[in-house]
């Protein structure tokens, strides 16, 4: 009998299929077996399976006409024999210790789940999932979803050991459906007696590059859509029955990620004249009739308010409100309500009063509209915003805004007025302009003002806002979509300091004070390289390299740097470059003696060049370095 039973369906994946099958065979748990449940593909993955099985007497092949993933992992449970169960589907991986992991806890703890942090694997580059990064974020032995309830996010079946007599004791099987993996997570997490929570990474998620490739990336499909409104409707019925008390956090999920995906086809069903099938609205119907007022709030305004059509079957105004949603024309009146203790409502005659409550949604969006040097001083222009609402009601309101230092929390003021909201067409990164009520405000702001002992620390100074007026008061940074305007103004010299004016890679802006080790005077781009030259203040003895780092994952190159003195040549051919994983990649640029330097880059240029259809931006750090980006 082995100590793990791993259980593999697999459907049409011979291009991951053989890394998934390596993955587990370089487990540092030896004592397994690999049951592999063929589910009628009619690729090549079968011939991959049975070439690993050739050479490694632990992986077993059943082949099944094609019924489903539920029910091929049945199969696979049946024919394991293993003291514990664990599953893997066909295209992803797993980390070579991850089994051991998990069962070594198992055995020391007695509990009857164990289960571990998830990373999305994207080609090569893994980074964090959103829906794990929580929950995993510390170890704990002996726990419960009902005590440690970020576990209600963790309903994917993979991540997980289970202890096989638990399983057949709570008599888990798989509905044979898609999404049939929701509610036997949530199944094992609610009637498990102790849970081990492990914050190492034990399973790498893939994300596929092929259209329609995925059961998520066929979402919109009616077929689709109902398996998954069933598995969202018997996991409801389980959690509002086993653990009352998990069902809140488990809505507030549910209405945002699967209520989205729902408003989303049947707001496309009506928009086109199809009618909507009755059954699927049944299913969204009575999931929403069990959601609290609680779970109802908890989503955003616009949300909630296309959800709410969904759930009283007004469809024709669902596809409106969807539209005016998608292209930034629903703007609800805010309006205040309340005497001691002020409340914020968003006004739309689609929405009834008691789920109009906006207070909790309210956030400063502050957005740089200019930022330039006139002679030694720093002029800025930007709005303020509450983001997509109307703020005509909130007229005679002060607006501040100023420098704070990270460390320190000093402050140096930069304006204050009284300020009133218009209209304003905003562009938006990667889109056309979307109307918003805007606050106005402008500042000038001199750096000679700065105190000796400011200057001394090199300090990072973020730039802030603040809006005050009609009982409500809101904070928040400054920033602004970093792929459009304005330019980040180039830095100014100082007496022994340079002051940079920066932006964070989501868009926030601030000053950073620097004395740079290396200064970059130029940067373009030159026949599909980017050339970049300037000056070292230490040439050292070796030979320099420029390296460029990845953010996402810490990936490096590294390209030559040509030394004349203290002045340096590099020249990056930009076709070299990896490929970008995902919307966006940003990589560093450092110069390398033997020690990492991040030079300053001085110019204001930013450059963009289209090299073999891919699309780079040179840009400045938030530390005043060199930037270089893919979108």
């Amino acid at each position: 009998m082995p100590v793990l039973s791993v259980i593999v369906p697999f459907y049409n994946v011979e291009k991951y299929i053989g890394p998934c099958l390596d993955s587990i065979a370089a487990q540092t748990l030896a004592d397994l077996e690999v049951i592999c449940v063929d589910d009628g593909s009619d690729d090549g993955g079968p011939a991959v399976v049975a070439s690993r099985q050739a050479g490694d007497r632990r992986i077993r092949l059943i082949r099944q006409d094609n019924h489903g993933v539920g029910r091929a992992r049945n199969v696979g449970v049946r024919q394991a024999s293993g003291r514990y169960l664990a599953f893997v589907d066909g295209d992803d991986t797993v980390p070579p210790d991850a089994f051991g992991r998990m069962v070594a806890s198992l055995e020391h703890t007695g509990s009857d789940l164990a289960c571990g942090n998830v990373m999305r694997l994207h080609r090569n580059l893994l980074v964090p999932s959103w829906a794990h990064r929580q929950a995993f974020a510390r170890p704990v032995r002996g726990t419960h979803i009902t005590r440690h309830r970020l576990l209600i996010r963790d309903r994917m079946l993979w991540n997980k050991v289970y202890r096989r007599s638990f399983w057949d004791d709570l008599g888990l099987s798989f509905p044979e459906r898609m999404y049939e993996d929701q509610p036997v997570a949530m199944a094992a997490h609610v009637g498990a007696r102790s849970v081990d929570v492990l914050s190492r990474v034990v399973y790498h998620w893939r994300q596929r590059d092929e259209p329609g490739a995925s059961i998520t990336q066929r979402s919109l499909e009616p077929g689709n859509l109902r398996d998954r409104l069933l598995s969202v409707v018997q996991t409801a019925d389980l959690i509002g029955r086993a653990a009352p008390g998990l069902k809140p956090a488990f809505d507030r999920d549910t209405m945002d990620i699967d209520m989205a995906v729902a408003v989303e086809a049947v707001a496309s069903m009506a928009a086109t004249g199809r009618p909507a099938d009755a059954g699927l609205l049944d299913l969204a119907c009575h999931y929403l009739d069990g959601v609290s007022r609680e779970a109802w709030r908890s989503i955003p305004f616009e949300r909630r308010l296309q959800v709410h059509l969904l759930h009283r079957r007004r469809l024709e105004e669902l596809a409106d409100v969807f539209a005016e949603a998608r292209d930034g024309r629903l703007l609800p009146k805010v309006r205040p309500a309340g005497l001691l203790r002020r409340r914020w409502h968003g006004r739309h005659p689609s929405m009834p009063r008691h789920l109009s409550d906006v207070s909790g949604e309210l956030r400063l969006k502050g957005r740089l509209v200019s930022l330039e040097w006139r002679d030694g001083v720093l002029h800025g222009v930007g709005r303020v915003s509450l983001g997509r609402f109307d703020a005509a009601r909130l007229r005679r309101v002060r607006l501040r805004v100023w420098l704070q230092e990270r460390g320190t929390g000093e402050t140096v003021l930069l304006s204050e007025a009284g300020s009133a909201p218009v209209w304003e067409d905003v562009e938006q990164d990667g889109g056309g302009p979307v109307a918003e009520h805007t606050f106005p405000f402008r500042f000038a702001f001199d750096p000679e003002t700065l105190t000796p002992a400011q200057l001394a620390r090199h300090g990072h100074w973020d730039l802030r806002a603040r809006l005050k007026g009609h009982g409500l008061r809101l904070d928040g940074r400054v920033g602004g979509p970093r792929w459009s305007r304005p330019l980040v103004p180039e830095p100014l010299r100082l007496p022994g300091v340079w002051v940079v004016p920066v932006r964070m890679p989501k868009g926030a802006w601030g000053l950073r004070l620097r004395t740079p080790k290396a200064v970059i005077g130029s940067c373009r781009v030159d026949g599909g390289e980017l050339v970049c030259a300037g000056r070292i203040s230490d040439a050292g003895d070796g030979e320099p390299v420029l390296r460029l780092r990845r953010r996402s994952d810490g990936e490096e190159m590294y390209f030559p740097v040509a030394l004349d003195g203290r002045e340096f040549r590099a020249r990056v051919p930009l076709a070299d470059i990896d490929e970008r994983v995902g919307d966006e990649a940003w990589w560093e640029v450092l110069i390398d003696q033997g020690r990492p330097i991040r030079p300053l880059v001085r110019t204001g240029e930013r450059p963009v060049a289209t090299v073999a259809d891919r699309r780079f931006l040179i840009d400045r750090d938030d530390d005043g370095g060199l930037l270089l980006a893919e979108r």
